[in-house]
C-alpha cells in the first residue's frame, strides 16, 4: 500500500524538487566561445612549450634532424599529440577532437603567414640600403653605370611609369570589367552564358600570351612602336578577365529585393543599376579592381615585350618607358653587387607602391556611415508630433483636432 500510496502522491501534482548529493564531485564546466581562463591558457602554452622542448631534444640530441625546418615539424607533431593529450585528461573525447583542431588552424595560420613575412623580410633586408638613399627615390638611371655607388641613380623613372601603365590600365578595364559583369547579371540570355565562360577561361591566360597577343597586333600588324601605351594594352588584357569576374560574383550577391523595389518605385532598369545595385555592391567592386591590379603590377615578360625600356624619366606614354618589374629584372641578371641591391630596392619600392595602392582603393570604396541624420522637423509635420497630447487637467490622453491646430 506504500508503493501505491507514493504513486498516488506523485499522479496528484505534487512537485518534487531534485535533490543533489552533496557528496558528489562539482559538475565540469563547459566549454565557452568566450576569453579563455588563466586555466586554459597555462594549459596550452604548457603544452606548446613541452612540445618545443621534446622537439629540440629529438632533432639536435637523439636524431640527426638539424635545420629550422625539421624542428618545426616535429614541434607541429609533438604540439598536437600532447595538446590532445591534455585536452583528453581533462574533458573527453570531444574536448580533444576540438584542441585538434585548434592546433592544426593555429599551425596553418603561421605558415601561411612565415611564409608572407619570410618573403617580405627577405625583400627589404637585401634592399635595405638603397632604401636609404634619398636620391633612389628622386634620380633616374640616366648616366649610371652598374658599378656606381648607391649616391647616384634611383626608381624615381620605374616607379612613374609603373603609374602610369596601370592607371591607362585601370581606365580601360574597369568600365569594361563592370560593364561586362552588368551586362552577365542583369541582361543575361545565352550569350551572357557563353561571355561567362569566356570570361572564366581568360582568368587563367598566361601573361606571356598576353604580351605576345599585343606585340603581335600593336607592333607588327599595326606598325606601332614599343611604348609605355602598348605595355598598358597588354596589363588590360590580363587585368580585363580578373575584374570582370570578381565583379560578376559581387552583382550576383546584390539582393534582389533592392531590385524590385526600386522598380516598383518607377525607376527605370539603367537607373536601378546606376543608383542601387552598383553603390550596394562598391565595396565588393573595389576588391574586384584590387585583385585586377595585383595581377598587373608585378607582370614583367608582357612588359618586356611591349614598353622597351628607358633609363630616363619620361612621361610620354608614347615613347619608350621603364617600369618596376622591368628595373627589377635588368638589375638583378647584371650580376653586380650594386646593380643586385639596386634591385631589391626597386622589389621593396614595389612592394610598398602595391601596399599604398591597395590602402587607397579601399579607402576610395569605403562605405558610407550608415548613421540615419536627424533633420528638423517644420511647418505641418510638427502636427505629427501633436496627434496625441497629454491633457493637463485629466491626465488623458487625446486626439487634437488639424483643422482647430491650423487656425491656431
Amino acid at each position: 500500500m506504500t508503493a501505491v500510496a507514493e504513486a498516488a502522491e506523485l499522479v496528484s501534482g505534487t512537485t518534487h524538487r531534485p535533490v543533489r548529493d552533496p557528496h558528489a564531485p562539482a559538475p565540469r564546466p563547459l566549454a565557452t566561445l568566450g576569453k579563455p581562463t588563466a586555466e586554459d591558457s597555462f594549459r596550452n602554452w604548457g603544452s606548446l612549450a613541452g612540445a618545443a622542448a621534446l622537439a629540440w631534444l629529438l632533432c639536435e640530441r637523439l636524431l640527426p634532424l638539424p635545420g629550422v625546418a625539421w624542428f618545426l615539424v616535429v614541434w607541429f607533431l609533438f604540439s598536437v599529440v600532447l595538446g590532445a593529450l591534455v585536452a583528453l585528461m581533462r574533458g573527453g573525447v570531444p574536448d580533444m577532437v576540438d584542441m585538434v583542431a585548434r592546433r592544426v588552424i593555429l599551425w596553418a595560420f603561421l605558415l601561411i603567414v612565415g611564409a608572407l613575412a619570410s618573403v617580405i623580410g627577405f625583400v627589404f633586408l637585401r634592399g635595405w640600403h638603397p632604401l636609404v638613399h634619398l636620391n633612389f627615390w628622386t634620380d633616374d638611371m640616366a648616366g649610371v653605370g652598374p658599378k656606381d655607388g648607391m649616391d647616384k641613380g634611383g626608381v624615381l623613372h620605374a616607379i612613374v611609369g609603373s603609374l602610369i601603365e596601370l592607371g591607362i590600365g585601370l581606365a580601360i578595364t574597369v568600365p569594361l570589367g563592370i560593364g561586362t559583369a552588368v551586362f552577365m547579371n542583369e541582361i543575361g540570355g545565352r550569350f551572357a552564358a557563353v561571355v561567362r565562360t569566356v570570361v572564366e577561361a581568360m582568368t587563367a591566360l598566361p601573361s606571356i600570351v598576353a604580351g605576345l597577343f599585343i606585340y603581335t597586333v600593336w607592333l607588327l600588324a599595326l606598325g606601332q612602336q614599343r611604348s609605355g601605351f602598348a605595355a598598358s594594352l597588354a596589363i588590360a588584357v590580363m587585368m580585363l578577365p580578373i575584374i570582370a569576374r570578381a565583379s560578376d560574383v559581387v552583382l550576383r550577391v546584390v539582393p534582389g529585393n533592392l531590385r524590385e523595389a526600386s522598380l516598383a518605385l518607377g525607376s527605370s532598369r539603367w537607373k536601378t543599376v546606376w543608383h542601387v545595385v552598383l553603390p550596394t555592391a562598391r565595396p565588393g567592386l573595389a576588391t574586384a579592381v584590387i585583385l585586377g591590379l595585383a595581377r598587373g603590377v608585378g607582370e614583367t615578360s608582357p612588359v618586356l615585350l611591349t614598353s622597351g625600356a628607358a633609363n630616363a624619366l619620361t612621361l610620354d606614354p608614347l615613347k619608350l618607358m621603364s617600369s618596376l618589374p622591368l628595373y627589377i629584372f635588368t638589375l638583378v641578371r647584371s650580376g653586380e653587387p650594386a646593380s643586385i641591391d639596386r634591385g631589391f630596392g626597386g622589389a621593396a619600392a614595389l612592394l610598398l607602391l602595391v601596399l599604398t595602392l591597395f590602402i587607397a582603393a579601399r579607402l576610395i570604396a569605403r562605405p558610407q556611415s550608415a548613421k540615419p541624420r536627424r533633420r528638423p522637423i517644420r511647418g505641418t509635420a510638427s502636427f505629427a508630433r501633436r496627434l496625441i497630447v497629454l491633457n493637463r487637467a485629466t491626465h488623458t490622453v487625446g486626439p487634437v483636432d488639424l483643422n482647430q491646430e491650423t487656425s491656431s
